[in-house]
């Protein structure tokens, strides 16, 4: 008898510690979650910022949509401050919800792993740190980088420099070098129709008249990727609203808005007047032979916003 006892303890200690660290999901909703037959699934997550919290509902709220989830993008400004502690933070965030997470966690660069707010203008040396220290975060070499999935290729760019002398806070510097890069890896293994995702913290220049600039090579990166119908390019970074809208195709390849996990910038139409609203929003992405379905997500409410599908031939 003191021996069943013991084991009934144990167990429910154990359900309630996997409680208690939120790691628990209904077994209703992983019943009801997306059963694992595509070809890929992946999830974009853009600007968390260090907002732990929104972090882990975002990603519990994934898990219960598909627990086999192939891929999850940090799409940039992971961190609101490139420091130790704020990658800390997030590294924690992770290690909590591990048995949630994919394999495969793709960690891009923002203009915000650039920034200490008590530095007001980075060094050449304190750009090295804040790459560095992301670098270290990310388990690459470059900050741009690339990876295969069951057969579709994964490219990250990022900026060089960030909040220093030669380069303002906000747009994403990307050199000869990377360009060159971007140009050999979508020619690698190249096949016709087969999407191909490109991330970019920064999304590329709107009308030269809007006033946005989001990298100064934005033409040159354009020519790059319009030799590739099959591209399908993520950008985060404005915290606009997620909706259809943030979908524009034939450039002629595709511009994906991702949303923002730490706040959404939200217009009021009638005075003009913008409020930060503390929404969740992301992508989730399926994918089979040349068919991506697009899906925005509210994660904080666990509801779909918009579904967009798209065919490459």
């Amino acid at each position: 008898m003191k021996k069943i006892l013991l084991i009934l303890c144990v167990i429910i200690i154990s359900g309630l510690t996997l409680f208690n660290n939120k790691q628990f999901i209904p077994p209703d909703k992983v019943a009801n979650s997306q059963q694992n037959d595509d070809d890929l699934t992946f999830a974009v997550l853009g600007d968390v910022h260090g907002n732990n919290d929104s972090l882990h509902r975002a990603i519990r709220d994934l898990y219960s949509i598909n627990p086999a989830l192939d891929v999850l993008i940090l799409n940039g400004d992971t961190v609101d401050q490139g420091i130790k502690k704020q990658y800390d933070g997030i590294k924690r965030t992770l290690f909590k919800t591990n048995s949630m997470l994919p394999k495969t966690i793709i960690k891009n660069i923002g203009n915000h792993e650039f920034f200490n707010y008590d530095i007001e203008v980075n060094s050449p040396q304190d750009v090295k740190t804040f790459i560095n220290r992301y670098l270290e975060f990310s388990g690459e070499d470059k900050v741009y980088h690339d990876t295969w999935v069951e057969g579709y290729h994964f490219i990250s760019l990022g900026s060089e420099d960030g909040n220093s002398e030669t380069l303002d806070s906000i747009r994403a510097y990307i050199s000869n070098e990377q360009r060159k890069w971007l140009t050999d890896k979508l020619a690698e293994n190249y096949e016709k129709g087969r999407p191909m995702f490109v991330f970019l913290h920064q999304p590329l220049n709107n009308n030269p008249n809007s006033g946005w600039v989001g990298s100064d090579q934005s033409d040159e990166l354009k020519i790059i990727l319009s030799q590739y119908p099959e591209v399908i390019l993520f950008s985060s970074h404005t915290h606009a609203d997620l909706t259809e809208k943030g979908i524009v195709l034939n450039q002629p390849f595709t511009k994906v808005h991702t949303g923002a996990v730490h706040y959404t910038i939200v217009r009021n139409a009638q005075d003009q007047t913008r409020t930060r609203e503390p929404f969740i929003k992301g992508l989730y992405v399926v994918v089979n032979g040349n068919r991506v379905v697009i899906k925005g997500r509210d994660l904080k409410e666990g509801s779909w916003i918009f579904t967009q599908e798209l065919n490459s031939h």
